[in-house]
This record gives structure tokens, C-alpha cells and sequence, in this order.
């Protein structure tokens, strides 16, 4: 029996050991081309015995916001069919709900919920006391949680018991309400506290911003806390085909008129910067399931449509290089510094909004504020990667040549030398910081703008200069992620995704391909094809049930981006253009302390 088909039934423990050991002992006396291909064919991504075993409905679509509300809904309709009085209160938890009963109605509400978990793959649950059990614990639990668990038809991602409802029991005390246990408002209501109707995002953040649910509460629920974020964000995506025929003749084109290409680092023009392996359909799947919370999604690209993406949905705008470029910098452009310079002139774009590479992924629900303040400040999150201190040299990876550009800026502009990377993660960003950089540093984002292939003069505004120009002028602050980066040409990656995908237990990863071969660039394929399809298995509604032929090239409408955006979503209030400064207003000595 082939090892692989064994450890796809090991216990994971057991599993992960072995792979480890795989990976220091035996792939070192495979040779180097081959051990992606060795490690691929040894490590199974899919199936094997989980730590937890539930049964769970099978469906071909679900997100973990929609999972949550039908649990939610399940346990009201049954408490109002019943007859018995509920209110909603909010969690800490990003992913569950909570509805208080009466005390005095346990015994009613928990027949109830026993009859609703006998019925269609139902799980209840004691919540508080922990280590209670079974029917007679429930008599004296303080909160239960009421779950109906999903999963994909290969039963690779389960959205379980963490998504229920929990019911907590509110004892009447002196005329107040009493919760047993603290909620992020107050676990004391007076008794004549009027009941009202609030919007999902009143409960919390991670719910859609026109979710139209309303719910049953108590008037002091509906005051939401400073740690919540309550401004619009938008995400922007940089996406290209570097297989679309037309594509590559411009790049050839754009070659053999920057013979300075060919001497500097290779990594400049390498074609695996420019493949696309359907990279991005999985990170908007991530998206659409994990961040519920955003408000539009703009694609940027060289006039390319992926030939399943849905351009007609409201909430996403393509957005052609023309369009940002103006008459400024030059196009065609193959430089992703260059694009990254001007997206921040993207009409309609909100004030914050996220930057992504389609290689990043989100991995689980995550809540705006682990990317913005409250207050409107951007998160950054800094790498134990350090920016080479020796000096820049023309030869060095683009990466490396606009890590220390930006250092020399930094330094010249605040007295303060900046030393690590930034993380490949959702890049946190606001417009108005980016048009005053673009205005301060007028001379080098221009020049970034203008060369068409990563250039060693070049400046990495969007994933490194930003971040640090805003913690130093006060509007930036450092915040954590749990995070992978993950190189897939590393014969190790395999082993990393296996446990990714076991434990799902980030926030985000990264799967980046810097420089392959043909023949390891056919092996990174098969493993995302295997990968991504069992991390994100449902759909979004971004993709097309019927994709057109190929790849097709943009065709921009005689409306602006600006109007098209307005009329395909009523809703969504977009933000006018930002007016900038005839000059720039560089701060002041005093501003350039680290507060």
C-alpha cells in the first residue's frame, strides 16, 4: 500500500510526526529538483481522522456568517412558536450568537432545544458550568449552545458547534435582569428596559454592511462599543494572466525597449511573478467567507478578466491600468510597484481599504479591527525579516532594492532607520496617507510609476513605505496576525499545508512562487489544485456557474469606473476623489517621534 494512502488514514499526531520526520531525513538525499515532487506525492492533503468527530449537513454552499445565522434563526423561530419571551445579546466570540430566556422557563426551553437536536443533525451543548454532561447537567447549566454543523460534500472544511447559538439563562433580581456571564456591553439589564429591534452589525462586526436582519433586544444593546470599527472599508486586488497570449506580446514588446532589464536581477521579469494559477478565485472564496465586513472589492488589472469572474455583481469593480494611471507613469506596465503607486487614485475607493496579492489568503473569520482602529489608524504587521543593511546595489532582488529605497526615505525624512519587512499579509491602508506620500515623495513614486519592470530605484509603496511613513506621522500602529508564509518551489510546503489544513488555526498565509522551472512550476500547480480546493471548497458568488471561453480583455464602458460602481450599487455611498494639497506639508521635527 503506497505511504500516502496510509498516512491519509493515520491519526494526526501520529501523521504529523512521520511527515516531519519525511522532511529531515529523508528528502535530503533526494536531489533538489526533485523534492518538491517527492514531498507532493508523499504528504496526503485530504482526509484522515479529525481530532473531533460531529455529524454535520452536507451542502454546497455555506459561509460561516450565513452558518451562524441559521442556527440563530433555528432557536428563535422555535422560541417564538413556543411562546417563550427571548431578547438577543452580543458575544465576544466573532463566529456565535446568544439569545436570554427567563430562568423561570428552563425546564420549556430545554425540552425544546433537546427536541430541535434530535432533529437534523443537531448538537447541544453545556457551555457553563464547563465539564457538565448530558440531561441532568443541562438542568443546571447556566448557558447551552444549540449547533447544526455543515461541511462540503468531501467533508474537508466543517463549520461546527463554534458558529451555534448559545442560550443563557437570566435570573430575575430586584427588579434587574441578571446574564450569568459578562457580554461586551453589560450583563445587567433593568427589568422595564425597553425591548427594540437592532441590525446584525449592531450584535457585532463581522456581518455583512447591508445585512437587513434585525433582531429582538434590550435598548442597551444597541449601544455599540469604541472597539468596534464603523467606517466603510473596500478591498483592492492586483491580478494578472501571464498565459494570455496578447499579454505576453506587450511584455515582449516592453522588453526589448528597456534593454536595462537584462542587467539587473532576473527576478524583475521572471514568468512565475506573472502566473496565475487560479490563485485568486480561492482568495476572494477566502474573502467572501472570512471578511463579510467589506464594503467593495476593486480587481485591477491590464485589461485581462479572469474568464470566471461574475463582473456584473454590485459589489465588484474591475478596474483597467488606464484608469489610474491617467497620464501619468507608463503603460503597458509589468512592474507591480508601479501599479501598487497608483492605486490609491482608484475612483470610488473608500478611505481604508485592504491591499491584496491574489497569493494571500485569508484563513479563518477575522474582524476588521485586526486590521484597522477604531479611531481610523491602519495595522501593520512587521516580519522577522530583516532589510539588508548593506548598501543597495543594482543586482539585488527588486524586493530587497525597494526595501532599502524606502529606508533611505524614512531616514531622510524622520531621522529614524527602519529594519524589517513587512509581512504578506492583507496590507491595511488609507488613501489620503498615500496621496501625501505620493506628494511628498513626488521624485521617486513618479519614477516608480514611469518604469515598466521592477526597477532598482523603485519604491514599495502599498507593502512597506506606507506603513512606516504612518507610524511615524501617528496614524499607524502595530498589530498581530497569526500568519504563514509559505514559498511553494520549498519541498517543505507540503508538510506546512498538510497542517494548515488540519488545523486551520490563522488568521492568513501567503503562497508565493518567486523564481521556478518549467517542470517545478507544473508541481506547484497540481499541489495548489490540491490544496486550495480543499482549504476553501464553497464558492462565492463572484464566480461565473457558466465561465466564458477564456480569459477575455476588458472592454471599459464609456462610464467612468466612479459611475459604474454608483449605479450597480445603490447602496454604497462611494467616497469622492480625495483633493490633495497643492504642496506637500512635510511635519514637523516634533512630528517625527515615535509616540
Amino acid at each position: 500500500m503506497p505511504i500516502r494512502r496510509i498516512l491519509r488514514h493515520t491519526p494526526w499526531p501520529v501523521r504529523r510526526r512521520v511527515l516531519a520526520g519525511l522532511q529531515h531525513k529523508l528528502l535530503r538525499y533526494v536531489p533538489a529538483e526533485r523534492r518538491l515532487a517527492t514531498a507532493r506525492r508523499v504528504v496526503p492533503l485530504t482526509g484522515g481522522p479529525r481530532r473531533v468527530r460531529v455529524a454535520a449537513r452536507v451542502t454546497e454552499r455555506a459561509t460561516p456568517s450565513g452558518v451562524r445565522r441559521e442556527n440563530l434563526d433555528r432557536v428563535v423561530t422555535a422560541l417564538e412558536t413556543a411562546g417563550i419571551d427571548w431578547f438577543r445579546v452580543p458575544v465576544e466570540s466573532v463566529t456565535g450568537s446568544a439569545v436570554a430566556v427567563p430562568e423561570e422557563d428552563r425546564n420549556r426551553v430545554i425540552a425544546l432545544l433537546e427536541t430541535l437536536s434530535a432533529s437534523d443533525a443537531g448538537l447541544l451543548e453545556i457551555v457553563r458550568p464547563q465539564g457538565r454532561h448530558g440531561r441532568r447537567g443541562r438542568r443546571t447549566a447556566t448557558v447551552l449552545r444549540l449547533s447544526r454543523p455543515v461541511t462540503d460534500p468531501r467533508g474537508t472544511l466543517v463549520f461546527g458547534p463554534e458558529y451555534g447559538c448559545e442560550i443563557e439563562f437570566w435570573r430575575s433580581v430586584n427588579g434587574n435582569l441578571v446574564g450569568p456571564r459578562s457580554n461586551p456591553v453589560s450583563d445587567v439589564v433593568p427589568a422595564d428596559e425597553p425591548m427594540v429591534y437592532a441590525s446584525e452589525q449592531v450584535f457585532g462586526s463581522f456581518s455583512a454592511p447591508d445585512d437587513p436582519a434585525s433582531y429582538r433586544t434590550r435598548e442597551i444593546f444597541t449601544m455599540v462599543s469604541p472597539d468596534r470599527v464603523g467606517f466603510p472599508i473596500d478591498v483592492v486586488y492586483t491580478w494578472v494572466d501571464g498565459g494570455d497570449p496578447d499579454w505576453r506580446e506587450r511584455k515582449a514588446g516592453a522588453l526589448s525597449e528597456n534593454s536595462w532589464v537584462a542587467d539587473v536581477s532576473g527576478l524583475a521579469t521572471n514568468d512565475s511573478r506573472y502566473a496565475s494559477r487560479d490563485e485568486l478565485r480561492y482568495s476572494l472564496r477566502a474573502l467572501h467567507a472570512f471578511a463579510p465586513w467589506v464594503r467593495h472589492i476593486f480587481l485591477v488589472t491590464d485589461d485581462q478578466v479572469p474568464a470566471w469572474l461574475d463582473t456584473a455583481r454590485p459589489d465588484l469593480t474591475v478596474v483597467s491600468h488606464r484608469e489610474i494611471f491617467g497620464d501619468t507613469g507608463r503603460l503597458p506596465t509589468f512592474n507591480s510597484q508601479a501599479i501598487e503607486s497608483r492605486l490609491h487614485r482608484i475612483p470610488g475607493l473608500a478611505e481604508h481599504f485592504l491591499y491584496l496579492n491574489d497569493d494571500v489568503f485569508l484563513a479563518r473569520p477575522v474582524p476588521p479591527e485586526m486590521f484597522f482602529t477604531p479611531g481610523g489608524l491602519t495595522r501593520f504587521f512587521p516580519s522577522t525579516a530583516l532589510v539588508d543593511s548593506a548598501p543597495r546595489r543594482d543586482d539585488d532582488p527588486p524586493a530587497n532594492s525597494a526595501g532599502k529605497n524606502n529606508r533611505r526615505l524614512i531616514q531622510q525624512a524622520f531621522g529614524r532607520v527602519l529594519t524589517r519587512k513587512m509581512k504578506h499579509t492583507p496590507h491595511p491602508s488609507r488613501r489620503s496617507v498615500l496621496a501625501e506620500i505620493e506628494l511628498r515623495f513626488a521624485e521617486q513614486v513618479a519614477a516608480t510609476a514611469e518604469h515598466q519592470f521592477r526597477h532598482p530605484e523603485d519604491v514599495s509603496l502599498l507593502s512597506s513605505l506606507q506603513q512606516y511613513y504612518s507610524y511615524l506621522t501617528g496614524r499607524a500602529a502595530p498589530g498581530e496576525i497569526k500568519y504563514m508564509y509559505a514559498d511553494l518551489a520549498d519541498a517543505g510546503t507540503p508538510m506546512r499545508l498538510a497542517r494548515v489544513l488540519h488545523d486551520r488555526h490563522l488568521d492568513a498565509f501567503c503562497l508565493n512562487d518567486t523564481d521556478s522551472t518549467v517542470e517545478a512550476a507544473d508541481e506547484q500547480a497540481a499541489l495548489l489544485a490540491e490544496f486550495l480546493p480543499a482549504y476553501l471548497p464553497f464558492p462565492s458568488p463572484y464566480e461565473l456557474a457558466n465561465p466564458r471561453p477564456a480569459t477575455g480583455r476588458l472592454e471599459l464602458p464609456r462610464t467612468p469606473v466612479l459611475a459604474r460602481q454608483a449605479s450597480r450599487a445603490p447602496h454604497a455611498q462611494p467616497h469622492p476623489d480625495i483633493a490633495l494639497p497643492a504642496q506637500p506639508v512635510p511635519p514637523s521635527a516634533s512630528d517625527s517621534s515615535v509616540a
